[in-house]
């Protein structure tokens, strides 16, 4: 099952000529979930290989404009195209009523929209995997949320499963499955006989805008992916701490206590090209990166390698962003 991370606007609280405001899309298999929806994301959805897909979740860190005031436009760039498929936009307490006002400004929609406020713990069940807020520090209904994969059996053991006469087919899919099997012959053959350790699920946490905070560490613990914003440089750590924002070192902190695979900043200021974010981060945590617009991360499954970060890695083709806007 494939996962990655599509960064579609990674500037800080404005953005400048080559980053957008925030905004990623999780995808894992055929889902496609966005976690928040600055100015300009339907903009930058149609110029991504995803394009602008019927997506059937939004989830909001937050309530700052630099989060979501790319909804309106894209709930009603869905209307004018005829959908009828629901949508659900889950967030923070005050989701319902931020709609609520935009409803003057998006209009009549064609289908249903639902609004799902959460709070820490409120996890969002899906096929194979769930998505669960937790608490940050910005302001005091803030969210972060970390998507977590059900655990998965160990490595079916083919030599074992022939010695103890197991037969190709149905009985030994029920084996993987957990299931005991009796043979023909009476015996019965039990899942452990046959698996190897259970194999855990990939975790990725996505943290909106916050302080550093003990939370996050909590949620990010062995995560494969920390996606941490890192509004700040170190010589800017008093402006962060009045703004409840966190420093690329300050980040890394967290990344390093947690335990992360990899820790990817985003909310990067105007002030810096991210380079020097990276930088500073790097002195603490070594695997960190700074995505820049279009990047992706791929998430493999543990035994398969490490995350990696494929730059411009989720950029439609000249061609074909020409032909998108036709």
């Amino acid at each position: 099952m494939d996962l990655d991370l599509l960064f579609l606007g990674t500037a800080g609280s404005a953005p400048t000529a080559s980053r957008g405001t925030s905004s990623t899309l999780l995808r894992r298999g055929g889902d496609r979930l966005l976690l928040d929806c600055g100015e300009g994301t339907q903009r930058q959805l149609l110029r991504s290989d995803a394009g602008l897909v019927d997506l059937e979740h939004v989830f909001l860190t937050h309530l700052h404009a630099d989060h979501v005031l790319g909804l309106p436009g894209m709930l009603k760039t869905f209307a004018l195209r005829g959908r009828d498929v629901p949508i659900a936009v889950h967030g923070p307490r005050g989701t319902k009523a931020l709609l609520d006002a935009l409803a003057v400004v998006i209009g009549r929609l064609t289908y249903e929209l639902r609004v799902v406020e959460l709070s820490p713990g409120d996890a969002v069940e899906r096929d194979g995997y769930r998505l669960v807020p937790f608490p940050v520090r910005h302001g005091g209904t803030a969210l972060g949320y970390a998507l977590r994969e059900d655990g998965r059996p160990g490595r079916f053991d083919v030599a074992t499963a022939d010695e103890l006469g197991v037969p190709d087919g149905p009985a030994r899919g029920a084996l993987q499955r957990g299931e005991d099997v009796t043979l023909p012959d009476g015996r019965t053959v039990r899942p452990a006989d046959v698996l190897g350790p259970a194999r855990r699920g990939r975790s990725v946490v996505l943290t909106g805008d916050t302080a550093p905070t003990a939370s996050v560490v909590e949620a990010a613990a062995g995560a494969d992916v920390l996606v941490h914003e890192a509004t700040f440089l170190a010589e800017e750590r008093a402006r962060a701490q009045e703004t409840e924002h966190s420093t690329a070192g300050e980040a890394a902190l967290v990344a390093r206590e947690a335990g992360v695979a990899l820790l990817a900043l985003t909310h990067v200021s105007s002030r810096y090209a991210g380079s020097e974010v990276e930088e500073e981060a790097r002195q603490l945590f070594p695997d960190t990166v700074v995505p820049r617009d279009f990047d992706v991360i791929d998430v493999p499954l543990p035994e398969r390698g490490p995350p990696e970060l494929i730059a411009r890695g989720g950029r439609r083709g000249r061609t074909q962003d020409v032909g998108s806007e036709a």
